[in-house]
């Protein structure tokens, strides 16, 4: 028994059909593997920028307890009476803190009597406050912060009045 089948053969309003829905899903394929690329492209250039940002605060972290040398330095070379010393360790001093400002670093500006904020400041230790108006302002600034960009790099260490 042999069947013959019969197959009909498409119409051209059917070829055109065929063919365009072929060029609707080539044309989303297309779309969607655009969008994917877009968004791997800007995923990597964030990526990157992050990655540079980490570099750079990696050798800020390392230079601080250099910065907090020199800050100490500077104080002791003040108290001697050789201008001469002063003002050529002041230029090193200057040129230093400039070059860290020129890459993002910047000081957090921190002093006495300004009010205690968790989020911006390491208390490190409170004492009593001889004043009731003093409570939760800090009293001594132990160690500086800093910010790199907007970021906190290294939170100021103070003493708070409770």
């Amino acid at each position: 028994m042999t069947e013959k089948k019969s197959k009909k053969k498409p119409t051209l309003k059917d070829q055109v059909n065929d063919l365009n829905q072929q060029v609707s899903d080539e044309k989303d394929k297309f779309l969607r593997l655009f969008a994917e690329f877009e968004n791997y492209r800007k995923r990597t250039s964030k990526e990157r920028l992050e990655l540079f940002k980490t570099a750079s605060q990696e050798l800020m972290l390392a230079l601080l307890p250099i910065s907090d040398d020199m800050d100490r330095a500077l104080l002791e070379f003040k108290k001697s009476n050789n201008n001469d010393l002063i003002q050529g360790f002041e230029l090193i001093y200057t040129k230093f803190n400039e070059i860290l400002k020129s890459k993002g670093l910047n000081e957090l500006k921190v002093k006495k009597g300004d009010k205690f904020d968790p989020e911006s400041h390491e208390a490190i230790t409170q004492i009593k406050a001889e004043k009731e108006k003093n409570k939760g302002k800090i009293v001594d600034v132990i160690e500086k912060g800093f910010l790199l960009g907007d970021k906190i790099i290294r939170y100021p260490k103070v003493i708070v009045a409770n």
